[in-house]
């Protein structure tokens, strides 16, 4: 009997999961497509080198993103957090504290970065064959972050109140408008990687106006009127608590990536289309993993707010077993398959070749990356931001230490043996974290 009611627990958290999870990977994947339409019909339009040059922005692109989607997953913990106390009077003044705060944060940011794109290209050693279309697109991708800045904060309160489907609805909308205007931009006006970026920053305003509006209708508990009495002092203090460690985290690791961008430009313009379009296949295969993480942490906060700490484990084992069988059939798809969905960005035959071998290497380690990915959400839904942070940077430096030094021994695969390498970090130092957070637990008893 006892045994019986067990299961039936824990089937009851794997559905939870699931259900809350599924909106939030759809999510990632058509927000990915965003990236996916501009180089699939850049790529097929106007050829390799202007493919090459989208490539080549990611990296500056993802430092503002990572800061974003970092510091609001401290906040999506705490929404969810103050959600499962019951603490309601609380979530309006957050959302209204660091949607004000972080849109004009990021308009001064975008700003800085527009000014600043020709040297942060020429910093990263972009090739001259591509410099300038890169410019051309970076410099109009700026004005969109500012409406991302807002999204993701509007984003995190629904999540944390256990909305994951309206998010959903918006970046649907997005993705729908994005691939319209690609086409009338890029194919039918000949607009090349302008076209592009203009089509992203529209579709990205759309997305954010959408989810605001239908956020304030439909939940009453997240309507704010903007004004300084909006802006609510403790409400700060919490939200840079939880939002802080994982920011300065995210900041490093997009900084690491420039690092990482600048070794990778070593290696010439088919290594860099081969594997700045692998990690575009790379970024939609492995949305199941960080997605089903994220809804891992945010069913654990919730739990973890209300004083459920037995229950935010058992999400946790269940969460584990979910993650092993989602990365075991990412990995058997994938293996097969890489090459082909390189070739479908219209890259030549050696980048494709490039490309199949990175996958071929990388794929293998999925289950390795899909599990520390749980034990972090379990880790960061209870609350323990900082040591997940500085686990993070303590894998990304092993990364590019491992990049630097090998690089003479695996030439361009490299690159994919020091990722799969700082996942192998990352599961050791947070299964560490939980077996120590266990012991000192029983200790106390």
């Amino acid at each position: 009997m006892i045994w019986s009611k067990k299961q039936s627990d824990l089937k009851n958290i794997a559905y939870t999961l699931i259900k809350f999870s599924i909106p939030l990977i759809l999510s990632g994947i058509l927000q990915q497509l965003y990236n996916w339409a501009d180089a699939f019909i850049i790529g097929n339009v106007n050829g390799e080198i202007s493919l090459a040059a989208i490539g080549a922005t990611s990296t500056v692109i993802n430092l503002y993103l990572m800061v974003i989607t970092g510091f609001t997953l401290g906040l999506s913990i705490l929404f969810a957090q103050k959600f499962g106390s019951k603490e309601i009077a609380s979530i309006p003044k957050i959302l209204a504290t660091f949607s004000m705060l972080l849109g004009a944060v990021f308009v001064l940011l975008a700003a800085v970065g527009i000014g600043l794109t020709f040297p942060l290209l020429r910093m990263l050693h972009t090739t001259w064959d591509t410099i300038y279309l890169a410019e051309q697109y970076l410099r109009i991708i700026f004005l969109g972050i500012p409406f991302l800045a807002v999204y993701n904060v509007y984003a995190a309160a629904l999540r944390g109140i256990g909305d994951s489907r309206t998010p959903f609805l918006a970046v649907l909308l997005s993705s729908v408008v994005n691939v319209i205007l690609d086409v009338l931009f890029v194919v039918l006006l000949h607009l090349g990687v302008i076209g592009a970026a203009v089509a992203t920053v529209i579709s990205q305003a759309a997305m954010t106006i959408f989810l605001v509006t239908y956020s304030i209708s439909k939940h009453p508990l997240l309507r704010f009127y903007p004004g300084k009495r909006s802006l609510d002092r403790k409400a700060l203090v919490h939200g840079l608590r939880l939002g802080f460690p994982p920011m300065v985290q995210s900041s490093v690791s997009a900084f690491g990536s420039l690092i990482l961008q600048d070794f990778m430009n070593g290696f010439g313009t088919q290594t860099v289309a081969a594997i700045t379009t692998a990690y575009r296949v790379d970024s939609i295969v492995l949305i199941p993993i960080i997605n089903l993480g994220s809804g891992i942490s945010t069913i654990v906060a919730q739990s973890h707010g209300a004083g459920q700490n037995k229950r935010a484990y058992k999400i946790f084992f269940v969460g584990m077993v979910l993650m092993t069988m989602v990365a075991l059939i990412l990995t058997l798809l994938v293996i097969p398959s890489g090459g082909h969905l390189i070739a479908m960005f219209g890259t030549g035959a050696e980048a494709t070749e490039i490309g199949k071998d990175f996958f071929h290497r990388i794929a293998s380690f999925y289950i390795v990356f899909g599990l520390a990915t749980a034990v972090r959400g379990y880790l960061e839904g209870i609350g323990d931001v900082l040591y997940s942070s500085i686990a993070g940077i303590l894998s990304l430096l092993s990364r590019i230490l491992l990049s630097y030094s090998l690089a003479a021994f695996f030439d361009n695969m490299i690159i994919a043996y020091a990722e799969a390498f700082s996942w192998g970090v990352l599961l050791v130092l947070y299964l560490l974290r939980v077996i120590w957070k266990k012991l000192n637990f029983s200790l106390s008893k």
